[in-house]
């Protein structure tokens, strides 16, 4: 049995733990609301663009359309973007979404497809490359700035339609947390490269547009733009889901400290009084011997 002397110092110890946790809990809530609004706001301006992506793309066919929307006629070769965070103390998060990338990963495989790994973040590094250590083609490091935004996206677009062009890949796919709540973030793969055809209602309904120059001088600006805007909306939903995953978990870490301390206190309060008790018995055999 633990001494009282250990006692005490176990629930100082978890007591400093829980200040930490509520404090980190608090810090995240913060954080949540500007994220949140953020990702939210974003969304439509994502949504409008795959309508005028649907309007454009229904009116160009063939070798006339862009190679970021044509492809390269094979999809043999698959690019697995994963966005991941930098930081730990966020629940299940970064293990739920290097397990959809796993299970992506495997089920290509199992097609005879090839896969390599395009890795922002850092917390999916260690665990994909447990697996697939010959298989990570880049990584893209967003660590070194305080809140990722648009001129990341940017360079990630960038060197991802480098490698397009290149050939270094046929299909790319974007694997990202998608914020719901505080306590739900689902792990969402869609395709990047090649910009595939919104399905659905095109841009105005079923209303005539003109596009001048020309539909194909349109995409030829437009597909880019439409990847780094894909690819920004996932690191604004990353850092929603982020915070809302870690405030989660702080308050279950700060709910735990408090159950934890407060089994230690009933603890070291019984072994006190048996330690009282013990002492009043030996002064009372000591008394009687006299």
């Amino acid at each position: 049995m633990a001494s009282l002397k250990e006692l005490k110092g176990r629930i100082n110890s978890v007591k400093s733990t829980q200040k930490i946790t509520k404090a980190k809990q608090m810090v995240a809530a913060a954080k949540l609301r500007r994220a949140q609004a953020a990702a939210e706001a974003a969304r439509p301006y994502a949504d409008r663009l795959s309508g005028v992506m649907a309007s454009l793309a229904s009116k160009v066919s063939g070798d006339s359309a862009p190679k970021l929307l044509r492809g390269t006629g094979s999809d043999k070769r698959h690019l697995l973007v994963v966005v991941n965070t930098d930081k730990g103390l966020c629940g299940g998060l970064n293990a739920n979404l290097v397990k959809e990338a796993k299970l992506r990963a495997r089920a290509l495989i199992a097609e005879g497809k090839d896969v390599s790994f395009y890795l922002v973040g850092k917390k999916g590094r260690a665990p994909i490359k447990r697996d697939f250590a010959n298989l990570i083609e880049k990584h893209f490091d967003t660590s070194t700035v305080r809140q990722p935004g648009f001129v990341e996206a940017e360079a990630i677009a960038d060197e991802l339609i480098a490698m397009f062009e290149d050939g270094k890949f046929d299909v790319a796919h974007l694997v990202y947390p998608t914020f719901q709540s505080a306590l739900a973030q689902e792990p969402t793969t869609v395709q990047l490269i090649p910009v595939p055809s919104p399905e659905g209602e095109t841009a105005g309904g079923d209303a005539v547009v003109e596009y001048e120059p020309g539909e194909e001088e349109i995409l030829e600006e437009l597909l880019p733009r439409y990847v780094k805007t894909q690819i920004f909306g996932a690191l604004l939903e990353r850092e929603a889901s982020e915070q809302g995953a870690s405030m989660t978990a702080m308050d279950n870490a700060t709910r735990n400290a408090g159950d934890l301390i407060q089994k230690l206190t009933i603890q070291y309060n019984r072994s006190r009084q048996a330690a009282i008790t013990t002492e009043l018995i030996e002064i009372i055999a000591g008394a009687e011997a006299l």
